[in-house]
Formats: C-alpha cells, structure tokens, sequence
C-alpha cells in the first residue's frame, strides 16, 4: 500500500478542511476531550470532508465511533490496543495504524498486522509529555529495516527540513502536528510540507 507522504494530525474537522484545502490526501482526526454527540459529529464531519476531497482521514482512538461512522482508517496507540476490540474492528474494514516508541511495542504492533506502524518522538515534541526520550534517525532507520513492507510514520518534533531527513532514513511518511498549527500561516506551511514529500 502506497500512502501519501505527509501526514498531519488535527484536533478538530476545521483543522481537517483547512488541510484538505491545500491539497492534503491523508490526515488525522486526534480529538482526545469531547462529549459522545460533539465527538461524533466532528468525527462525521470530517469523514464526509475527506471523502468528498478524495482523502483519507485516520481516527485517532474511537474506535467504536470509527465503526459506527463507517470511517476507513483507525490509529490506535499502545494504551488503547489494550481495551479495543481488534476482530471487531478488522470485520469493519477498518486499516489499522499503531504507535510505537520501543521494541516490545513495535513487536506487539506487529503481532496485530497494522497498515502502518508510527514510530515517535523522533525529535522533542511539545505536544505531549514523553516518557521517552527523542528517537532519532537511527531509530527510524533501523525500524524500517525491521517492519519491511508495512509502511512507517515518523512523527514528534518534525518540520520539513527534519522531515526530508526522515525519509531519507527510511520513513514511509511524516507527520507533523504542532509545526502546523501553532505557524502564523498554517496553510501556507502546509503547502512547504506537501512540496517537500512531493
């Protein structure tokens, strides 16, 4: 499967139109603080954005909402592998992206046959607090060695010019989060990074 190589993550459908805007063919919907009926409106809407625009939108967590809604593609992270119905899912057609940031997660995500595997924080991220420290380019290198054909998601702390060495290293896709909206000119950065993963 071949998946576009940049990879935004948003936390609102309004993010997700401003993206598909510009041009963007694979985005997240990460809403991590919503009440069920806010939650589920903004997760139809931005399904109903992203196939009008011919993308695909990733829902980050939900996955019951991700079911119910009919949405393609699911990112789960290693916490929520514990409680989500894997079967379930794979019935529902859903794709499946699982993050990672050591080895036993990447063998665990492996053992759940993701379509892609994120591996993060490659560079300080001030996104979230991290247990762990930054990965590195080693990192990336030598987890697209391990995870072949899946593709791999390099995310935490990227720019473009962090991204391009990314994929250089062997990453599949970049992703990026706060380098985006947190830019006094979001679309405008947005078209940087969809002519660096051109």
């Amino acid at each position: 499967m071949i998946l576009p190589r940049f990879y935004p993550v948003f936390d609102s459908a309004d993010w997700v139109a401003r993206a598909l805007s510009v041009g963007v063919r694979l985005v997240q919907l990460r809403i991590k603080d919503s009440h069920d009926d806010a939650l589920r409106a903004e997760i139809a809407c931005a399904r109903d954005l992203a196939r009008a625009a011919g993308a695909a939108l990733v829902v980050n967590d939900h996955w019951q909402l991700a079911i119910e809604l009919g949405c393609d593609w699911l990112h789960l992270g290693q916490e929520d592998l514990d409680t989500a119905d894997l079967p379930a899912i794979r019935a529902a057609g859903l794709r499946l992206g699982v993050s990672t940031h050591d080895d036993a997660e990447l063998d665990r995500a492996l053992s759940v046959r993701p379509d892609y595997v994120a591996l993060g924080p490659v560079w300080p991220t001030i996104l979230k607090q991290m247990p762990w420290a930054p990965q590195g380019l080693g990192r990336v290198s030598d987890w697209k060695a391990r995870v072949g054909s899946v593709p791999l998601v390099a995310i935490g702390g990227l720019t473009p010019e962090r991204g391009r060495a990314a994929l250089e290293a062997g990453a599949d896709v970049v992703a990026a989060v706060t380098d985006i909206t947190l830019n006094p000119d979001p679309e405008a950065r947005m078209r940087a990074w969809l002519r660096m993963t051109a």
